[in-house]
């Protein structure tokens, strides 16, 4: 009986192994064949969708990181379990190995056991890669190698990089700042500017280029007026439209465009006390007519694919967790496509406005609202994210939401087909003489002739001494402005070299500081003194330096010369000799005295790397200044606000103890 039933058992037990066997030999050979999110011939929509039903939470997760790379060293950067990079030597080789190491570590998800491998870097190249645009390409290649290789899905890494003023990456053509564009007055020149950057970008492997800060300037006081453009909203909208066209065009696959961010959605240049990431009192109208309609040009008509969210709370509510500005008003009303970054450190916002417990809170209301990407390796996008998912806090439709328009970007940008970028272009590329020669076109087109009494200008050439004084004269990386690369290998052209470019071989030049842009430190005021006593003419360059009296959070009270510089001037001026007046600045200042007194007045502006060589054609007649200002200039910071179309400027009264007119009006500029 036993043989006969072990007899019975074995058709059946040997029609369970086939089955158990065929199962096996169709699940290799579907682990062989490419999966559908693999397929180039599917529609992006097909493609994302299969890979997201693929992903863990934790993969999710990771793909919503996109960190400043320099918070990645050791393979971690929050809750200070290492040392923050602020308490680290920022250029020192090591430390950038480290922080290298540490990019590594995270693209492979294996940084930590929280989040799986991230879904790329924010300011990678600017931050760690000195060497230059080779070096930079050979990193971006390695990282997308261990993502496309040594991840589990092989999603690539996107990679987005600063643009403001040009690409912000060690060697990285550096254009003038925003304001000196904006004094250019010529919408066809910043689409061939931004174009120059996304070439340049997407050469070395960059996906996205940031801080392209569309909203009008309001208030001179804060430090980060030189980045914007205009205090315009309609010439401002025009400038969102080309630098749009000029950075992604009609398609980011291209090997010279991709996405462009502009910022700060949907604005902060008018806050409080004029203190930047201060909160904005307007209203739902000055909201809709002042502050939106650059970025109604650049995403409703030319379909910019990224957006970062501003600081400041406007009305009193915190932008990173407003649903009505982040949805209601982006994506339904402007029809907004692509994805929303948070602002470094952005979502302490929400903690200080809405009084939520802690940063997992604030997760909770920022993914809500519409906020896609964490930059800042926040708990709230990391570890706490999936905690709260888990917890049901965060539906998971909400995460998917946001992967889903991320992946989308990388099936359109073509990176699971082409992830890697050709090193060798990218060295030609980047910097190449077609660029050089755009900043200084460029440079040329914003300067502003303020003042030319008696025709003092131009200079002639055959001068026989010439002074050339000021702290900005000979002001180097200072008269870049903010957000260029934190190491110019480049020569940059100060207003004394340019000069010395300029005059004929018996001219005899000399230069002397006086003092420093601000502080009192520096004193050589009588040896600038007695330098212009002996000179045909003297040149003064004088105004702000960039990092130092403006830029981000360089903000001031005042809007006259910093420190020594007005006393300078005044020893320069009552020696007699000619006075020419340069102002190298990124905001407008209030030069009362100046004004008054010396004859010939340039606005330089932070005129980028070949600036000197613009300003002396300009002094020496070789270019006739065309530029007209983008801002208006007060007499006095008491005036604020003096934009051309503030309620103010209508009163038709006068102060007690000057003008309400300014000093000098939206759109002023003279020629020879």
């Amino acid at each position: 009986m036993k043989k006969c039933r072990i007899r019975s058992m074995i058709p059946g037990m040997l029609a369970a192994w086939l089955m158990i066997g065929t199962a096996y030999a169709q699940d290799k050979v579907t682990s062989t064949e490419i999966p559908p999110y693999k397929d180039p011939e599917l529609t992006v929509e097909e493609r994302v969708n299969d890979l997201l039903s693929r992903m863990t939470l934790l993969e999710k997760a990771g793909q919503l990181n996109i960190p400043c790379a320099y918070q990645t060293q050791l393979g971690w950067g929050l809750d200070s379990r290492v040392r923050a990079m602020w308490e680290m030597d920022p250029v020192g080789d090591e430390i950038r190995a480290t922080q290298l190491e540490g990019c590594r570590k995270w693209t492979e998800g294996i940084h930590n056991d929280q989040i799986g491998p991230g879904g790329g870097f924010f300011t990678l190249s600017d931050r760690v890669i000195y060497e230059g645009p080779e070096r930079q390409a050979q990193v971006m290649n390695e990282l997308q190698k261990i993502a496309v290789e040594k991840t589990r899905l092989g999603i690539p890494l996107l990679q987005i990089e600063e643009g403001t003023h040009g690409l912000m990456c060690p060697g990285g053509t550096v254009f003038p700042e925003g304001l000196a564009i904006g004094a250019t007055w010529n919408n066809d020149l910043v689409r061939r500017i931004y174009a120059v950057a996304a070439k340049e970008g997407k050469s070395i492997g960059v996906h996205g280029l940031c801080t392209l800060v569309v909203e009008p300037n309001r208030d001179p006081r804060m430090g980060r007026n030189e980045e914007g453009y205009s205090e315009d909203p309609y010439m401002c909208s025009r400038f969102a439209e080309n630098i749009v066209t000029g950075m992604q065009g009609y398609d980011i696959s291209r090997p010279d465009k991709l996405m462009a961010f502009l910022c700060h959605y949907p604005g902060q240049s008018e806050p409080l006390s004029g203190l930047e990431r201060g909160a904005m009192k307007i209203s739902e109208r000055q909201l809709r007519e002042v502050f939106l309609p650059p970025f109604v040009a650049g995403i409703k008509k030319c379909g910019a694919l990224g957006v970062m969210a501003t600081y400041p709370a406007i009305d009193g509510i915190a932008v990173h967790s407003s649903d009505w500005i982040l949805t209601d008003i982006l994506r339904d009303e402007l029809e907004f496509k692509g994805i929303v970054l948070g602002e470094g450190g952005g979502l302490g916002t929400i903690r200080a406005e809405r009084h939520v417990a802690n940063g997992s809170d604030a997760g909770i209301l920022a993914m809500k609202a519409g906020l896609d990407i964490g930059i800042s390796v926040e708990d709230a996008y990391m570890g706490g994210l999936v905690e709260n998912v888990n917890a049901g806090k965060i539906p998971i439709e909400q995460v998917d939401r946001s992967v889903k328009r991320l992946l989308r970007l990388k099936f359109q940008l073509g990176l699971f087909e082409n992830p890697y970028v050709d090193v060798e272009h990218a060295v030609r590329t980047v910097h190449s003489d077609e660029h050089r020669d755009l900043v200084l076109e460029t440079a040329r087109q914003s300067i502003v002739l303020l003042r030319n009494e008696d025709h003092i200008l131009p200079l002639k050439k055959n001068l026989k001494n010439i002074a050339v004084i000021g702290p900005a004269a000979d002001a180097g990386v200072h008269q870049l402005g903010d957000y260029f690369p934190h190491h110019v290998p480049q020569e940059i052209v100060s207003v004394l070299k340019g000069i010395q470019n300029k005059v004929q071989p018996g001219t005899r030049v000399t230069y002397v500081k006086g003092c420093d842009i601000i502080g009192e430190e520096v004193n050589e005021i009588e040896k600038a003194r007695a330098a212009a006593k002996k000179a045909d003419v003297a040149v003064v360059v004088v105004g702000e330096a960039g990092y130092e009296t403006n830029g981000e959070g360089r903000d001031i009270a005042s809007l006259d010369l910093t420190g020594m510089q007005e006393e300078l001037l005044k020893a320069v001026h009552s020696t007699g000799t000619p006075v020419v007046m340069v102002l190298i600045n990124g905001r407008a200042l209030s030069i009362r005295w100046a004004s008054e007194n010396i004859p010939g007045i340039v606005e330089g502006w932070m005129c980028g790397e070949q600036g000197g060589n613009a300003i002396a054609e300009v002094l020496f007649g070789d270019y006739n200044p065309g530029g007209k200002l983008p801002v208006t200039f007060p007499r006095h910071v008491g005036q604020l606000p003096v934009y051309y179309n503030a309620p103010a400027s209508k009163s038709g009264w006068n102060y007690v103890d000057m003008p309400s007119t300014p000093l000098y009006e939206f759109g002023f500029g003279l020629s020879y």
